[in-house]
């Protein structure tokens, strides 16, 4: 809700912010951005790396398919999946075959679920994200040759606050509907109109009135009430319908009534952000349809990082359930992937990989999976599948038998979690994997004092629809996103 402390980014903000709540908490220290829960887990024995590599990539194999199976969650929901992930994560740092340890890594994104990749540091710290005069505190949208774009600079890049989503065209359009959300939600307030009532009462719940008044400029009270109700709404959605999409209930419901890790470790944990939060590379599909009744468009032509047309706009109903609609599925959270991800495009994938003194040649490279474990293994040396499972108090999954047949005695956690989901639980996480997910975001939320989980008033804007779902909100996005004051003034564009 306050304003960045002038001359202090987001980081140092967190920073500065941290250490003055534990202060009043008996001293105790600020907690972990990133770290382990449990311990690192290096690479030992007998084996040398061509042979390491051999064994993870045999098991990779196994993986490959050109299979659709649908799963439960929404196909829309992997990309929300992605955005969700950054907004709480940046790292910078970390390179496969590289060793780090993540309690060095500095974190570019605030660890909140905050939308600070949708807001940036607000009107007065991230000003090239808005627009001023008779729309100050409208988020720039649109551009004249396609009005449902991102706002762009000069040379095609999206003027957004992680430039991360918008590297292919669905996760930037569900950037571009939070964008839009706030536009029109902005458009109600100034005009006064009967939903303004209803922005300010939901966003003022659980706050002092006197924050309001003194805390919050003048000029950025509308700005900051859209941004709460945004907030509050998306919180919601995360809690009430991404966590169940890939989490089995039980594990939700144990974890809100205790953390099974406690409230000491990390907030970002290294076992989340480089093994079971990547769950959602298995539930992506080899292709998808944009608009009804025109054919699938494979994954890797949706191609971001530049200007997209009106061609490439699409129907959310396609990729969220929206009033009793049949959206497109994705695939089930298991050890199958799309074998589209196993040749991932130059673009992506330029070169090959070294760890240490062993070069691991391109067609390997390509293999996300393959990446995905190794990354796990040469940089960040998570600890196994087995070892979290013991931890945790859990009975361990066997051992995948071709990681036997090439004498490798544990399973990267990654792989684990995805085993645990397709032996354990339908298609959703659960054990070790599911643990983590739910601990993770349910801390990230219980750490906020301003989150929806805190706010036990809040109940979720009739104007979504009969329930808030992320499909009901994504609707009322493309049915008023042209319901914006001074909408054009609000295009940028790239002059090429």
């Amino acid at each position: 809700m306050s304003r960045m402390t002038h001359g202090l980014s987001r980081f140092d903000t967190l920073l500065k912010e941290s250490l003055n709540h534990h202060a009043l908490n008996n001293g105790s220290p600020l907690p972990q951005v990133f770290g382990y829960l449990h311990e690192a887990n290096p690479v030992t024995g007998n084996l040398g790396k061509e042979a390491i590599v051999a064994g993870f990539d045999a098991l990779v194999a196994t993986m490959r398919t050109s299979e659709s199976t649908n799963g439960k969650a929404d196909a829309g929901m992997t990309f929300f999946g992605q955005f969700v992930d950054h907004d709480i994560t940046l790292d910078v740092q970390s390179a496969i075959g590289t060793r780090i340890d993540p309690r060095s890594i500095r974190n570019v994104r605030t660890p909140n679920l905050d939308l600070d990749c949708v807001y940036g540091d607000g009107p007065d710290g991230s000003p090239y994200l808005y627009s001023s005069g008779n729309t100050e505190g409208y988020l720039l949208f649109g551009r004249e040759d396609n009005p449902y774009d991102l706002a762009r600079n000069c040379k095609g890049r999206a003027l957004i606050g992680d430039p991360r989503n918008d590297e292919n065209i669905i996760v930037s359009q569900v950037q571009g509907a939070f964008v839009a959300l706030h536009n029109i939600l902005m458009s109600h307030l100034v005009q006064e109109t009967a939903t303004a009532t209803d922005i300010r009462h939901c966003a003022h719940a659980g706050i002092r009135t006197e924050v309001w008044e003194t805390v919050i400029p003048s000029n950025l009270m509308k700005f900051e009430e859209v941004r709460r109700f945004i907030r509050l709404h998306y919180q919601w959605v995360v809690l009430n319908e991404l966590l169940p999409a890939f989490v089995d209930k039980k594990t939700i419901a144990s974890t809100l009534a205790r953390d099974p890790f406690g409230d000491k470790g990390p907030i970002i944990p290294a076992e989340f952000s480089g093994a079971a939060y990547r769950f959602g590379h298995a539930t992506v599909r080899p292709s998808y349809c944009l608009r009804k009744g025109e054919a699938p468009v494979d994954l890797f032509t949706m191609r971001g990082f530049s200007p997209r047309g009106p061609e490439s706009t699409i129907e959310m109903a396609q990729f969220f359930d929206v009033a009793g609609t049949r959206a497109q599925k994705a695939l089930p959270v298991g050890v199958k992937m799309a074998e589209t991800l196993f040749e991932l495009p130059d673009n992506i994938v330029g070169g090959g990989l070294v760890w240490g003194d062993y070069k691991i040649e391109l067609p390997k490279a390509k293999k996300l999976a393959l990446r995905n474990i190794l990354r796990d293994r040469t940089s960040l040396e998570l600890p196994s599948g087995q070892q979290m499972a013991a931890f945790m108090g859990m009975k361990p999954l066997p051992l995948p038998q071709v990681l036997k047949d090439h004498d490798i005695d544990k399973t990267p956690l990654w792989y684990y979690c995805l085993q645990e989901a397709e032996t354990k639980g339908q298609g959703r996480l659960t054990g070790v994997g599911g643990s983590i997910v739910a601990s993770t975001l349910i801390r990230l939320l219980k750490l906020d004092p301003e989150s929806v989980i805190h706010n036990p008033d809040f109940f979720p804007w009739a104007g979504f629809g009969e329930t808030c779902t992320l499909g009901n909100i994504m609707q009322f996005v493309e049915n008023h996103r042209d319901d914006v004051v001074d909408r054009e003034s609000l295009y940028c564009g790239p002059v090429l």
